[in-house]
């Protein structure tokens, strides 16, 4: 289920309507203030995408609350679920080398057995696990393999659902941990390393999955509300180190240190090209990424029960009426993001919060 808070929301239609009527948006600037006042926001990032372009960005209230430092643009932030779409591009990469296919057993990817005992014979493909139709779900963890691997735990079977694999939907962010194990072992890259080299860097975006490469200095705290006392409180489990973990990693098993289902850190400006490319069929300020076909299957539902296709939600009229949006939300450590395009009508917006008391 794709969550978006009421003042990430609010924002959203704010942008559209200034968007639509060709408002100046500068103008949006007081209205943006006075949600962020109302909804009790620590910090806000957004940008605005038109026509390829990042028409408009902008960042107010604060980036740390003890150092009482203002958020700027350049601030990047651990953005939750959004990472997925990031691990489904990759994927898609492999899949047009022709190193794998979609409709894999995802079992002989990932290295272990992966069926669910209440359908033995049923394979569970990658589009499954990719489209969350896998019928796996997060009930033992999703941040170690061990849950799910039958040589590994007697309790494997509680990570499967009753339904048959392929049958109905459900969010499960395992599925994405292990899809990043299956990015290592096919591609033989470190799975934060694959990510930077074939993804970010050739479309020149600063982020990552591993928070050891990246300028702390950088880093936006995210803020939990302590509803009790009435107040903030940081999470640095967001950000925490992973050196130790990394000096035993073992490749395509430790995957879930870099938490390929929600461990992306990167700017909202950032994010907003990224999105850009997926708004152009996999390619952006001419760099194609992954091929128009593989654009239009991540994009393209899955699941009749469910809007999903892979790490996108397509064809979403939730989000701003009588609009079809494209895209994804993430929610962690306090953290709300958001990000959603139109790629018909070739707009778009990202909105990230880092703290908010409703």
């Amino acid at each position: 289920m794709l969550y978006a808070s009421k003042s990430s929301v609010g924002v959203f239609l704010l942008l559209f309507i200034a968007l639509s009527s060709f408002a100046q948006f500068t103008k949006v600037d007081a209205d943006v203030k006075q949600i962020m006042k109302e909804q009790d926001i620590v910090g806000m990032s957004f940008a605005v995408v038109k026509g390829g372009k990042i028409i408009y960005a902008n960042s107010f209230g604060q980036k740390d609350i003890e150092s009482n430092t203002l958020l700027s643009n350049g601030d990047i932030f651990r953005i939750a679920s959004i990472s997925k779409s990031f691990s489904a591009t990759s994927i898609m990469q492999l899949v047009e080398a022709r190193k794998i296919s979609l409709d894999d057993d995802f079992g002989k990817l990932v290295g272990f057995r992966i069926r669910n005992p209440n359908f033995p014979d049923q394979v569970i493909t990658l589009r499954m696990v990719m489209s969350h139709t896998s019928s796996i779900n997060d009930s033992q963890g999703y941040f170690n393999l061990d849950v799910i691997n039958p040589d590994k735990t007697p309790d494997w079977a509680k990570s499967y659902n009753t339904y048959a694999p392929g049958s109905d939907y459900q969010y499960c962010n395992l599925n994405y941990n292990m899809v990043g194990s299956v990015i290592e072992r096919v591609s033989g890259e470190r799975f934060d390393n694959y990510v930077k080299n074939h993804v970010l860097t050739p479309l020149g975006l600063y982020g990552g999955y591993n928070v050891d490469s990246l300028d702390k200095g950088r880093f936006t705290t995210l803020y939990d509300y302590d509803e009790k006392n009435k107040k903030y409180l940081p999470s640095p489990q967001a950000y925490v180190s992973r050196s130790e973990d990394i000096s035993k990693y073992v490749m395509g098993y430790s995957t879930p240190i870099f938490s390929p289902t929600g461990g992306m850190k990167i700017s909202a400006t950032d994010l907003a090209k990224y999105m850009i490319m997926h708004m152009h069929g996999g390619k952006a300020n001419g760099t194609r990424i992954i091929s128009k076909k593989s654009s239009k299957a991540m994009q393209t539902k899955i699941a009749d029960v469910e809007n999903y296709g892979l790490a996108l939600g397509t064809n979403l009229e939730d989000i701003i009426p009588g609009e079809k949006m494209t895209g994804h939300t993430g929610s962690a450590y306090g953290l709300y993001s958001i990000m959603f395009f139109n790629p018909k009508e070739d707009f778009g917006f990202v909105v990230i919060v880092n703290g908010s008391s409703t």
